[in-house]
């Protein structure tokens, strides 16, 4: 199977799984939503939300073990810096309001306004963070 076809196929289970999860139980495939609801979400709410999250974690375990170009092992950076990276996302999804799953394909897909500012913000942070780094900053990808 080539990249494209993999691609495609990965989008359209992307989409079925939020699609699954709306119809079956009226809950958003957000992942920032889902995570932090662990915390704070009363205890019958949260079985669904460990199954979700394990459910893709598994997933990805599977595409590494069997797809030949599957997700890079190799770390590409510092821990401390991927921590950091890390932090900064979580702290963004939450200044946000959600993230690119809840936003991007949940909430583009059911034509919400603030999900497409929210996505535009997304994407315009993202192409000016690798064009400081890039060109500016001079780090290799």
């Amino acid at each position: 199977m080539d990249k494209l076809l993999s691609g495609l196929l990965g989008g359209a289970l992307i989409g079925l799984s939020a699609t699954l999860l709306l119809w079956s139980i009226g809950r958003i495939a957000g992942i920032s939503g889902i995570v932090n609801g662990l915390g704070t979400a009363p205890r019958s709410d949260r079985a669904w939300r460990v199954a979700f999250l394990l459910g893709l974690m598994a997933a990805g375990g599977i595409a590494m073990q069997f797809l030949p170009y599957g997700a890079s092992r190799l770390q590409t950076g510092s821990t401390p810096l991927l921590l950091l990276a890390g932090l900064l996302v979580g702290f963004g999804t939450r200044m946000g309001g959600g993230c690119t799953s809840g936003h991007g394909v949940c909430g583009l897909g059911r034509l919400s306004w603030r999900s497409l500012a929210a996505v535009l913000t997304f994407m315009a942070t993202a192409i000016t963070t690798v064009f400081i780094m890039r060109y500016l900053a001079g780090a290799q990808p």
